[in-house]
């Protein structure tokens, strides 16, 4: 027997690995990691056809606005090339006609996964309580 859910309320996204075909301006410059993210993305998915799958980037997703919840925190750090990737999927969340909130929260000097590398670190311990925080608000 699963769990069963009265209401999916919010999505919560940590340091989440979105990709693309099309570099957004912070990853056109560094073609060395854009070549390593394209390639994790493949050898995770030998049956892709492109890193503008749904599965990597969201943003191509023609059932975006149909999103199953009301809000959506986005986590990022300042420092990851992955960064730019979180702001975007906010912006065209927003656009989408979806009908909810999206925040974006971005730890400063941090990198990807930071919060795993040093769990106690003060960025870390912020980062935990703004989740609490959201999962504990049921709008």
């Amino acid at each position: 027997m699963g769990i069963r859910i009265h209401e999916f309320s919010g999505l919560i996204l940590v340091h989440p690995y979105f990709w693309g075909n099309d570099p957004l301006p912070a990853e056109a410059t560094d073609l060395e990691k854009r070549f390593t993210f394209d390639g994790i993305w493949r050898l995770a998915n030998s049956t892709t056809t492109s890193c503008d799958d749904p599965y990597i980037n969201p943003t191509k997703d023609l059932g975006i606005s149909r999103m199953g919840c009301s809000r959506i925190l986005v986590c990022v750090g300042e420092n990851d090339l992955l960064r730019e990737r979180g702001w975007y999927y906010k912006e065209v969340m927003e656009k989408s006609g979806w009908n909810g909130e999206v925040e974006v929260m971005e730890a400063k000097e941090e990198d990807h996964v930071f919060h795993l590398i040093n769990p106690t670190s003060e960025n870390a311990v912020a980062m935990m309580k703004k989740l609490v925080e959201f999962m504990n608000d049921h709008h």
